[in-house]
C-alpha cells in the first residue's frame, strides 16, 4: 500500500496521504452509516452543534457556522468496524507505528454547504498526551475535498516541536498559525490522510455547496503509554494489528454506572 519512501516522508513531515484505501462502494457505506447516525442522534435529541467557539473568527460569522461531530462511531454502526480493521488500514499503520497496532477511537466529522465550520490550526496531543508519540490521526475521506469545502491543512514538519501551549487546551493562537498558513491536502473519497498527534492541522470552513464528510480513527502503539488520565473511551485498546505486549495493561479502568431512572 505504501513504500518505504512514504514511511520516511511520514516521518520527516509528520503527515502522509494514502490515495484509494477504500473503494466506492466502502465510502457509499460509510456514507450512509453517517447520515444514519444523524438521524438517529436527532431522534435521541443529542444531536449539538460541535463547531469550536473562540475569537479565531469574528462573533457574526462563528454563530453562522455548523459542525455534525460524534465519538465512538464504531459503536453505532459496523461499517466503521470494518473500516478501523480493513487491510488497507492496517497496512499502512503497520509500516507506521509498527507492526503493533491498536484503537485510541473514533469520531466523524460532517461540515454542511456553505455554512461548514471551521478547524483552527491545533495539536491533538493536549487531548490525550502519551509518552512515546506514537498517536496518528488516520482521516477518512467520504467526499472530495478541496479547498472551497475546507480540507485539511497541516504544517509539514511541525510534529518534531513537541506540544505547544493551547489556548484553553483547544487551538494554537490563531494570530501565530493562522488557518490559511497550512499546507492544502486535497483528497478524493477514499483516500485516507494520516498525520501525527504532534503535527499542526486545522481547516477553514466549508463555503462550497457541496458537503464534506469525514471519519476520524486515533491509533497508537500498545506500549506508548497515556501520561494524563484524559480522553477515555470504551473502544480504547482495540487490537487492529499484532499483539498487546503487556497483558496486564490491555484496557482502561472503567467502572459500571447504574442506570439513570427514566420518567
Amino acid at each position: 500500500m505504501i513504500t518505504q519512501n512514504d514511511v520516511e516522508f511520514y516521518k520527516e513531515n509528520g503527515y502522509l496521504l494514502v490515495k484509494g484505501v477504500f473503494n466506492q462502494a466502502e465510502v457509499e457505506e460509510m456514507r450512509e452509516a453517517v447520515e444514519s447516525i444523524i438521524k438517529r442522534a436527532a431522534i435521541a435529541k443529542k444531536d449539538s452543534n460541535a463547531a469550536w467557539q473562540g475569537d479565531y473568527l469574528p462573533p457574526e460569522e462563528l454563530k453562522k457556522l455548523v459542525l455534525k461531530g460524534f465519538h465512538d462511531v464504531h459503536y453505532h454502526d459496523a461499517a466503521f468496524m470494518r473500516a478501523i480493521i480493513h487491510p488497507n488500514m492496517t497496512a499502512v499503520l503497520t509500516k507506521i507505528i509498527g507492526p503493533n497496532v491498536h484503537l485510541h477511537h473514533s469520531k466523524m466529522l460532517v461540515k454542511p454547504p456553505e455554512n461548514g465550520a471551521a478547524f483552527p490550526m491545533h495539536q491533538d496531543y493536549p487531548y490525550f498526551p502519551h509518552a512515546l508519540h506514537t498517536m496518528l490521526a488516520a482521516s477518512v475521506h467520504l467526499d472530495k475535498a478541496d479547498e472551497a469545502n475546507g480540507c485539511l491543512r497541516v504544517i509539514p514538519g511541525s510534529h518534531k516541536q513537541g506540544g505547544l501551549p493551547h489556548v484553553g487546551a483547544h487551538y494554537l493562537n490563531h494570530k501565530q498559525y493562522p488557518i490559511s498558513e497550512g499546507l492544502l491536502c486535497p483528497a478524493d473519497a477514499g483516500d485516507v490522510l494520516f498525520f501525527n498527534y504532534l503535527t499542526i492541522h486545522g481547516s477553514d470552513a466549508n463555503r462550497s455547496e457541496r458537503t464534506r464528510r469525514n471519519v476520524l480513527f486515533q491509533y497508537k502503539d500498545p506500549a506508548d503509554l497515556p501520561t494524563k488520565t484524559t480522553h477515555f473511551d470504551w473502544g480504547m485498546g482495540l487490537m487492529v494489528a499484532g499483539h498487546n505486549p503487556d497483558f496486564a495493561k490491555v484496557k482502561p479502568d472503567f467502572t459500571i454506572r447504574q442506570p439513570e431512572p427514566t420518567a
